[in-house]
């Protein structure tokens, strides 16, 4: 979703983007990885080699090794139709309430992540909304302007949008379009959780929070992870929330420092508020700091094959600073 996302993060976290629901997760499109052990030794993990370390890398994060390259089954996408529709915020409930039963039926060839967002004040926004906060959906659709058009009619006659910067471009631009947005040394707090419905009340909640964002920069995401993505079990990699619908994202931005209590509170408050409707855990990429119970919940019934791994490849928890696996020997009460 921003192009200067690292590969090697995104993929060992399981890996979510505008092809998601198209060609599910890049762990899906991961055929082998190059590691460096915490021991210092080398292993490749792939189907065919070292399969219980594919198994795990596919989801568990960095917990396992270093990953020095990736071989990756490729996908062609050239052009694709795609970008932002905005509303302004008192149709969030309405727009919501469609996306929910749109997105679980709607083509995989069709992407749409939901956000509540301030518009930023420069173009191609028009004037007008520069700096309100509003809602939107960023669409990705791997097929022609009139096959987009066919399936986006309802939304539009639905709720017409104030603002729609949709069209045909290179699926490089798509990736890049937020980039400016987030340039590095922005101070980052996030919050997450994965959803398998978006209710009334939920989105009651996601509504009252989404009206106090307290910077421009910060937001709400919900990522469908259907689709293709629901094609895999949730025992076949490491990532075991095939089930989910979406994975939600709050994060607080800010460039100032001085905003930290600020953005974290906002954040905070309003995982609070939502958390009670969610499915217990959360993309490990989306997490901060939360502890055994948070990273536990995140894997489910994985997490005990997921320590006797690690317990294998990093008895000694060499790999620690991150959504942490412990070795069965400490993952025990």
């Amino acid at each position: 979703i921003v192009g200067s996302t690292g590969v090697g993060g995104l993929t060992l976290g399981g890996g979510l983007g505008h092809l998601t629901r198209k060609y599910g997760l890049t762990i899906d499109n991961l055929l082998a990885a190059d590691l460096v052990l915490a021991d210092g030794s080398f292993a490749v993990a792939s189907a065919d080699e070292n399969s219980d370390l594919f198994w795990a890398i596919r989801g568990g994060g960095g917990n396992f090794g270093i990953a020095t390259s990736f071989l990756f089954q490729a996908r062609p996408v050239h052009t694709v139709c795609a970008g932002p529709m905005l509303w302004e915020m008192d149709q969030a409930a309405d727009i919501m309430k469609w996306y929910r039963e749109f997105i679980v039926q709607a083509p995989k060839e069709i992407n749409g992540f939901f956000a509540f967002l301030t518009v930023p004040p420069g173009p191609p926004f028009p004037e007008a909304l520069h700096m309100k906060k509003m809602c939107g959906i960023v669409w990705c659709y791997t097929g022609t302007m009139e096959g987009a058009n066919y399936i986006l009619q309802p939304i539009r006659s639905y709720r017409s949008p104030a603002c729609e910067l949709f069209g045909p471009m290179p699926f490089p631009m798509l990736q890049g379009m937020f980039d400016g947005l987030y340039p590095p040394g922005l101070q980052w707090y996030w919050k997450a959780d994965f959803l398998k419905e978006l209710s009334d009340e939920a989105i009651e909640k996601h509504i009252e929070h989404a009206a106090r964002m307290p910077s421009m920069h910060s937001s709400m995401h919900l990522y469908p992870v259907n689709g293709a993505a629901h094609k895999v079990g949730p025992n076949e990699t490491a990532w075991s929330y095939r089930d989910a619908i979406w994975s939600e994202v709050i994060v607080g931005v800010d460039p100032d420092p001085g905003n930290r209590e600020t953005i974290t509170n906002w954040a905070r408050g309003y995982f609070d508020a939502v958390h009670p409707f969610g499915a217990g855990g959360a993309y490990v990429n989306f997490m901060m700091d939360e502890g055994d119970d948070r990273v536990r919940a995140t894997y489910r019934g994985n997490y005990e094959r997921l320590a006797a791994i690690k317990a294998k490849y990093d008895p000694g928890n060499f790999f620690r600073v991150n959504q942490n696996i412990r070795p069965d020997s400490e993952a025990r009460p």
